[in-house]
């Protein structure tokens, strides 16, 4: 099995433009631009800490691992709140680290929380 990889990492907003910069030039003469794999980047550290918590991670471990059906299943799993876990299922999948599917299962509505990768790199620049 191939192991799929996450990048999150630190860059501020002045890296971020001067490579979207970099690329632009480089489309407008024509060459081909090699595409980058993908990440999610934040602006210091400390934002990023902020984002992903010891919580978020253990959410991501255990969708990973026991392949709950809904938020719900993933929050008696976690012994945890269903709202606090929602909340955090909901920003990490905009951060682009869960994927949701929504669906119905006896009627009611649900939504299936997946984890499509195996690690997180972590780029910390020096």
């Amino acid at each position: 099995m191939r192991v799929k990889n996450v990048t999150i990492g630190i860059k501020n907003i002045e890296e971020l433009l001067n490579g979207t910069k970099a690329v632009m030039k480089r489309l407008e003469r024509g060459e081909k631009v090699r595409q980058r794999k993908p990440g999610i980047y934040f602006e210091t550290l400390e934002v990023m800490r902020k984002a992903i918590t010891p919580e978020r991670v253990k959410i991501l471990k255990v969708i990973k691992e026991k392949h709950p059906a809904s938020i719900y299943e993933l929050a008696k799993l976690l012994n945890r709140n269903l709202k606090n876990v929602a909340d955090d299922v909901h920003y990490l999948a905009e951060l682009g680290l869960i994927e949701l599917e929504k669906g119905k299962s006896n009627g009611r509505e649900k939504t299936t929380p997946f984890v499509n990768y195996d690690k997180i790199l972590l780029e910390i620049p020096v």
